[in-house]
């Protein structure tokens, strides 16, 4: 049986639990929007009579009260885990769509000021300058087409690089996170499984490697791995990124001009050469966009690039073929209309070469007027292999990949919301739930409370109410 002051013992266990229970709770409420919270729970358990033994043994033994036995955290391992996943693929796809979706309408097509509406406007001048070619109005108003058409082509291409580098520049930052968040996560390594040798909790440790190992997911993909003593292991490709308290490092290699460059990539600090293998992520996004171009099937800014190279280059060819055989106006063999400066891209490097409307060969063998020579190159427009066939080609195979990310962008955010809300159901606060438990934990704190008064009033009745010895 337990002593009379033994049940003092029993009742400020009970006190003891309803309290911690009483500040757990009010942890969680006061953590109601704090982002990457798990909530809490007081594990309880009774405390049972010591083992008796002998003649006396048997018969029902009250217990010694209530123990706190841990403060859990109410994580789910496989949502955190889905979450990482989802995570991983929205940060892929976002960086995507938003590159290609700025690409569009850097292209802006279609307006007036667009490449299309230039190269209509264009050919009418060659047309106008067929019709009047004794005329030198018609002759400088296609100087000056000629010359906005060409700068709207450097213009575009310009753009192109732009995005390039700042993309670039981007991957370079997302290296330094990545690497940044591996350090923090061994780190609060090494503290967890201290605190979990110790005894002690380690929840509000553990929230703050949680919130990183999404981050590196967001940022290149990977998985998380428990490895029993407090620790986790974060992955990538197959390869450690952080093992126990160890960090490694990546490295973003490649130049920052989209001229120099041959593409960028991502390898292991410790082991150069060795690519890291990423299955998701923004910085696996940005890498995929800064690849060299290849007929096609490369990075999209440098594809976009050498869309505008094409087109310089076709118009060039497709315009000087026709007025390198016509007569100038003083009666000079006519050279190239356009030229293309070396050195430099080809859309950035196209010129008008004409500087008059003498310079300028509207005509043929008929004579230098008769201006069939203009007519000829207006109608290079409305050809089957014409510039504007190809640039509408251009426009509309960047606008369906653009269409195709952005869609392919909003399934991976509604996934990773799903999977945030799942994560959220359970491990989220619910104050109408916490404010329960907080009613529950203060009565409790109350009866406990209310024993202890039961009993000290009994002792005091024992001890200073009855009769004393040797009176």
């Amino acid at each position: 049986m337990v002593s009379t002051f033994g049940s003092l013992h029993t009742a400020y266990t009970g006190l003891v639990a309803a309290r911690t229970g009483i500040d757990v709770t009010g942890q969680n409420i006061a953590n109601v929007n704090t982002e990457g919270y798990t909530r809490q729970r007081v594990g309880q358990s009774s405390v049972e009579a010591p083992a008796r033994t002998g003649r006396f043994s048997a018969g029902v033994v009250p217990g010694q009260g209530v123990a706190v036995d841990a403060i859990a955290r109410l994580g789910n391992a496989v949502v955190d885990g889905q979450v990482r996943s989802a995570a991983a693929a929205a940060g892929y796809q976002s960086v995507r769509a938003d590159a290609l979706s700025s690409l569009e309408q850097g292209l802006g097509e279609p307006r007036s000021t667009g490449i299309t509406a230039q190269l209509g406007a264009f050919w009418n001048s060659w047309s106008d300058v067929g019709s009047h070619p004794d005329q030198t109005g018609p002759a400088s108003v296609l100087l000056g087409q000629a010359k906005t058409l060409a700068a709207s082509i450097a213009s575009g291409h310009q753009a192109v690089e732009d995005q390039w580098s700042a993309t670039r520049g981007t991957a370079q930052t997302l290296g330094v996170q990545l690497n940044d968040a591996a350090r923090q996560v061994a780190d609060l390594n090494g503290r967890i499984r201290s605190a979990v040798q110790d005894g002690t909790s380690a929840n509000e440790l553990i929230d703050a490697r949680a919130r990183l190992t999404e981050q590196i997911a967001s940022i290149a993909g990977g998985t998380v791995r428990d490895a029993g003593d407090g620790t986790v292991d974060v992955l990538i490709g197959g390869n450690a990124l952080v093992s126990g308290t160890t960090a490694r490092s990546i490295v973003v290699k490649g130049e920052f001009a989209m001229s120099a460059s041959t593409g960028v990539t991502v390898e292991w600090a410790h082991r150069p050469g060795d690519a890291v293998a990423m299955d998701g992520g923004s910085l696996a996004g940005a890498v995929s966009l800064l690849g060299p171009a290849a007929g096609g099937q490369g990075g999209a800014l440098a594809e976009a690039a050498a869309s505008y190279d094409a087109l310089a280059t076709q118009l060039a060819t497709q315009v000087n073929a026709v007025h390198a055989g016509g007569v100038r106006a003083d009666g000079q063999p006519a050279g190239q209309f356009f030229a293309l400066a070396p050195g430099v891209s080809a859309a950035r490097g196209l010129t008008v070469v004409p500087t008059g409307a003498s310079s300028i060969a509207s005509g043929g063998g008929a004579g230098a007027l008769d201006g069939s020579v203009a007519q000829r190159i207006a109608q290079i427009g409305v050809g089957s292999g014409s510039p504007d066939r190809a640039w509408s080609s251009i426009v509309a195979g960047i606008g369906a990949s653009a269409k195709s990310e952005m869609a392919q962008s909003s399934l991976a955010d509604l996934a990773a919301s799903s999977a945030k809300n799942r994560q959220l159901s359970g491990s989220g606060v619910s104050l109408d739930e916490e404010n329960v438990s907080l009613l529950s934990y203060q009565h409790a704190y109350q009866g406990a409370a209310r024993v202890m008064t039961a009993i000290d009033e009994m002792l005091d009745t024992l001890i200073n109410g009855m009769g004393r010895v040797g009176r």
